[in-house]
């Protein structure tokens, strides 16, 4: 079976297509375009969850070594830049297009795998990557609503994917477990948003939004703010859980839930290209979860 877990790996599904429709609305129809701000906004409120969490003992957070804090911080500073990344290219791009560039991290990492650490890599994984690499790269192409700034923010996003996936796997420490990593994030996440806010412009451009004092902003931001924390929780609990194959099986069909009820609720305009080219990601994207699920 390649779907275990029906439980958590639904939950997971659930918060992911919450998650990224609350962000969507957020970034593209209240048009809240202020990354700091709005990232800023939800690692704090991650991180105070997380450490709440912590305190009360419902989740098991070890930071004792100062070293491996510190060995973990380019690793942050490539999560800053997935999500500030992320936000500029999710405000611009309708939700299957985006998923279509992120998908195509996995050409980087695929890449260093291959040239750089010469693994043997089998040529159905070849295959899929390349299907991931021709749809990011045709798709801006087809696209009839293309949008240079956020194919922009789209590629700058994918790389620094790629990149964290890479220090991922070639990090040595093993005592931090994911959530360490993902409250060192957090906390590093804050103080360098916080920090950027004012040289940004964002600070003061903010306080001109129109819905600023809107209950459906203060809403949708507060939601954004949970169903990231959630995500992150069910994320690693089905990651703890579940094998590395069976993990990208949930992980595609949150995608594919998400991308296919997109266009019912946010404006996309596509043509036979387009869409040809978001199939064809999924194809590789299937193709990958198929390799990882058999280990060929």
């Amino acid at each position: 079976m390649y779907l275990k877990r029906p439980a958590g790996g639904l939950a997971f599904c659930l918060f992911y297509l919450a998650s990224c429709f609350t962000n969507k609305y957020v970034l593209s129809v209240l048009k809240f375009t202020y990354p700091t701000l709005f990232q800023g906004w939800q690692t704090l409120v991650g991180g105070l969850l997380l450490h709440v969490s912590w305190k009360l003992g419902w989740v098991e957070i070890n930071l004792c070594s100062r070293s491996e804090i510190l060995s973990w911080l380019p690793a942050s500073v490539l999560f800053v830049g997935i999500i500030y990344a992320g936000s500029r290219a999710l405000s611009r791009l309708p939700i299957p297009v985006f998923l279509t560039m992120h998908n195509a991290a996995e050409v980087i990492t695929c890449g260093f795998q291959k040239f750089v650490q010469k693994e043997q890599t089998s040529h159905l994984k070849v295959c899929s990557v390349l299907f991931l690499l021709v749809a990011a790269v045709c798709l801006p192409l087809c696209d009839t609503q293309f949008d240079p700034n956020g194919y922009f923010w789209a590629l700058i996003h994918l790389v620094c994917v790629g990149a964290y996936k890479i220090f991922h796997k070639l990090w040595k420490p093993s005592s931090l477990s994911d959530l360490d990593q993902q409250y060192i994030n957090y906390v590093f996440s804050v103080v360098l948003l916080a920090s950027a806010s004012h040289p940004a412009g964002d600070l003061f451009s903010a306080l001109d939004f129109p819905f600023l004092y809107f209950y459906r902003f203060h809403s949708s931001c507060c939601a954004s703010g949970l169903l990231g924390f959630f995500l992150m929780l069910h994320t690693v609990k089905l990651k703890s859980s579940t094998t590395s194959g069976q993990y990208t099986a949930w992980s595609f069909l949150a995608k594919v839930i998400t991308a296919s009820l997109s266009p019912f609720f946010f404006v996309m305009t596509a043509n036979v290209l387009t869409i040809s080219c978001l199939v064809i990601s999924g194809v590789g994207e299937a193709l990958l979860v198929y390799t990882e699920r058999t280990g060929t």
